[in-house]
């Protein structure tokens, strides 16, 4: 057993909420297990990656105190990320111990994303350990372009995944990055397995983040442009729930599909952001767009509890108040250095 003794957060004595300088209350937190992963997607990562000396990576103990630093001060959902969340030895067992919270009323929700290579063998465990949703990352239903956009992925397996996830009673929502010239021609043929399969699907742009062999300028789909197709096609009628994070929802009524878009580029969400993230390392990152960020691990080892607090403090003074996303011309310099993987999806 992982869990090492933290009390549940609601039985703390109430603990002053994160709210940072513009009056952004943080309730979800994504915590990444792992930089690494078994594919190698165009859009995120460099073919030839460096990843972290395991000796640096949070432990699984240390990311289960931290998440419990967080709820006892407001934090309301957690999500699992990567790399691939499900590489990382433990990574069951830590959702085990965070689906804890769930239990005391403390967490509303603990979800995860996944690429799915390997969810086949884990749905049935996520769901046992009170996941009731998750996210898979898929690009195209095309098996060749599959494994052109992730470089050596074998589709089959990712769609095991899903029906093993279905199986479990676990939702789906598919996560689809819109790439020009590659799969813009498949998103309307998503949308439509998605309704037949009873999935959610979330349209996302390509987002400025790490050097990648890819020139992203080649790439970019805007969602505004895509969103104006439909209109001319389908009804789409906007949907005023939110399932905590940035994307924005509506019903394509002729499908049944509901329907989210995440414009980073073309429509910034930033004024009512509620995320923070930590790294598989202990590092916290006010914002995916933006390079400032506090060691958590370093605080927690030098003085426990206390020196975690005081750190969220400090990244609550230092949270921007918004990213600066751009793609604008080809060969230019990503806006973030450090790759999705890193700070996690």
């Amino acid at each position: 057993m992982l869990y090492i003794g933290v009390v549940p957060a609601n039985t703390h004595a109430p603990q002053r909420a994160l709210e940072d300088r513009y009056g952004r209350r943080i309730s979800y937190l994504r915590i990444s297990v792992t930089d690494r992963c078994d594919l190698r997607c165009r859009y995120c990562m460099a073919e030839e990656m460096a990843f972290l000396p395991r000796a640096e990576i949070l432990s699984l103990e240390e990311i289960a105190e931290i998440a419990a630093a967080f709820i006892a001060r407001g934090v309301r959902k957690i999500r699992l990320t990567g790399g691939e969340p499900l590489m990382r030895r433990g990574a069951i067992g830590l959702a085990r111990d965070l689906g804890r919270h769930l239990a005391t009323g403390a967490l509303d929700e603990l979800t995860l994303t996944t690429n799915g290579t390997r969810l086949a063998e884990e749905a049935e465990a996520l769901r046992e350990a009170g996941l009731r949703r998750i996210n898979v990352s898929l690009d195209t239903r095309e098996p060749a372009l599959f494994r052109y956009i992730t470089r050596w992925g074998d589709l089959s397996k990712t769609l095991a995944g899903i029906e093993a996830a279905r199986a479990a009673s676990l939702a789906v929502k598919i996560n689809m990055v819109a790439l020009k010239g590659l799969n813009q021609d498949e998103i309307e043929p998503m949308m439509r397995w998605c309704a037949e399969q009873g999935h959610d699907l979330t349209l996302i742009e390509t987002m400025p983040l790490g050097e990648i062999d890819d020139d992203r300028a080649d790439r970019y789909l805007p969602l505004d442009a895509v969103q104006r197709d439909f209109e001319s096609r389908f009804t789409l009628t906007p949907l005023a729930e939110r399932s905590g994070g940035p994307a924005r929802y509506w019903r394509v009524e002729e499908l049944g599909l509901r329907l989210g878009l995440i414009t980073p580029l073309t429509n910034n969400f930033c004024a009512d952001c509620n995320r923070v993230r930590i790294t598989a390392s202990g590092l916290i990152y006010m914002c995916l767009g933006d390079e400032a960020h506090l060691d958590l691990k370093a605080a927690l080892r030098s003085g426990g509890r206390r020196a975690l607090d005081a750190a969220l403090d400090r990244a609550m003074i230092l949270k921007p108040e918004r990213h600066h996303f751009a793609i604008r011309e080809r060969d230019a310099s990503p806006a973030v250095a450090r790759h999705m993987s890193v700070t996690g999806g």
